[in-house]
């Protein structure tokens, strides 16, 4: 029940127009012990209009506008370059070498820079149709989903063959799936599109066929099998993308695999007895990916729970589960100086952002305190590093 009118609460306080009150049950004749607080900073509505009015000027460019010299793939193929991956000093001409956590600034990364922009504007667009009920954004929602996933001469093939590879070593690696974490936040969008002026039954159907043909590859795929039994965030992601797109097309099946995965490998694998991520906090960035892969476990929690199977109350019998894990990575959202870790060998200061975890966790846990938090960090960053990492901004989307 309190879940449900904090819940209420933020949809209020994000859809109702500065002056008017849209709730059955007016917040003012609540009695005190009922009131749930708001914690959506003031500013929410504004900057979510603000920014989706300047996205109505922008033309959807998907990943056929630009091509890799070093991809094995075509035109309409994604493609990308594993992040610290440099030439080797000792054979320039050789198979390149890895360096953890430094990113080789000469990879290809325009089709990553293309989906970002996708996961940037559209998710944008479609809070500020649902908190306006304005047809432009949506209409343009709409332009840039039938560019990337209908339209034929520039969608994007359902697959990451060629995703992160490795100049002299690989075409692609099932690594690259990781890329598509930004699709999440838009498949959510789409499912709150559905109706809206200009996107069509055909669209709709459309776009969930690209996601079901990419979720069945995700599934099935050798590339996608190998992400899937990844034992850190990568692991995580995918179990997080693939509730989302299953959330989308209704694959219930994979839905209810995404449950039983979180129970008996995430959690098992990834978190300690005292919540932290080994995992994470033996790379080179351990602040930045223990940030990133509770937002990604958080989110499988959003996605996958139901009354019946509830993600964020599951515990192992040691204690291990979404509770400790958050009780243990809060402290330092809140005070980051505090990090008794090493420090990020880059990006150390651009952490953190206000975080799905808190949001989510602060709702689904009854803390207050987290999603007091939460509202009082950055939205927004024009750090590339932070935009591909910080995948859910859009709190509109996901309350209902």
């Amino acid at each position: 029940m309190i879940v449900r009118l904090v819940t209420a609460a933020l949809a209020v306080a994000l859809l109702a127009p500065a002056t008017v009150a849209t709730t059955s049950v007016p917040l003012r004749d609540l009695r005190p012990s009922q009131q749930p607080p708001s914690p959506v900073p003031p500013g929410e509505r504004d900057r979510v209009i603000a920014a989706a009015t300047r996205y109505l000027a922008e033309s959807p460019r998907t990943i056929t506008a630009s091509t890799s010299p070093r991809s094995a793939g075509g035109v309409h193929d994604f493609s990308s370059e594993g992040d610290y991956w440099w030439p080797d000093p000792q054979h320039p001409d050789g198979p390149y070498i890895r360096r953890d956590g430094m990113t080789n600034p000469a990879n290809f990364v325009e089709h990553r820079r293309a989906l970002m922009r996708l996961s940037v504007q559209v998710p944008a667009l479609v809070s500020a149709w649902k908190l306006t009920r304005d047809a432009r954004y949506a209409s343009k929602a709409a332009a840039h989903l039938r560019a990337w996933f209908i339209t034929p001469a520039t969608r994007m093939n359902p697959h990451l063959r060629y995703a992160q590879a490795i100049h002299g070593v690989t075409t692609g690696r099932g690594t690259g799936i990781i890329d598509t974490i930004h699709l999440v936040e838009v498949a959510r969008a789409i499912e709150v599109l559905d109706g809206a002026p200009g996107w069509s039954p055909e669209d709709k159907r459309g776009v969930r066929r690209w996601f079901g043909d990419y979720l069945a590859w995700l599934t099935t795929d050798a590339y996608g099998i190998d992400e899937r039994d990844a034992k850190n965030n990568h692991g995580t992601c995918w179990v997080m993308q693939a509730a989302s797109f299953a959330h989308l097309t209704g694959d219930e099946a994979v839905l209810q695999d995404c449950r039983t995965r979180f129970k008996t490998v995430l959690v098992p694998q990834q978190i300690a007895a005292d919540g932290s991520f080994p995992l994470e906090l033996e790379r080179t960035k351990p602040y930045g990916y223990s940030l990133f892969n509770l937002d990604a476990f958080a989110t499988v929690c959003r996605l996958a729970s139901t009354p019946a199977d509830d993600l964020w109350s599951f515990e192992l019998p040691d204690g291990r589960g979404m509770r400790r894990a958050m009780a243990f990575t809060a402290p330092y959202i809140r005070d980051r100086k505090s990090w008794p870790h090493p420090s990020d060998v880059m990006y150390a200061d651009a952490w953190p952002m206000r975080h799905a975890s808190l949001l989510f966790a602060g709702l689904a846990l009854h803390r207050d305190d987290y999603v007091d938090l939460w509202r009082t960090l950055s939205a927004d960053s024009d750090v590339e590093e932070v935009v591909r990492n910080f995948f859910i901004r859009q709190p509109v989307l996901w309350l209902d």
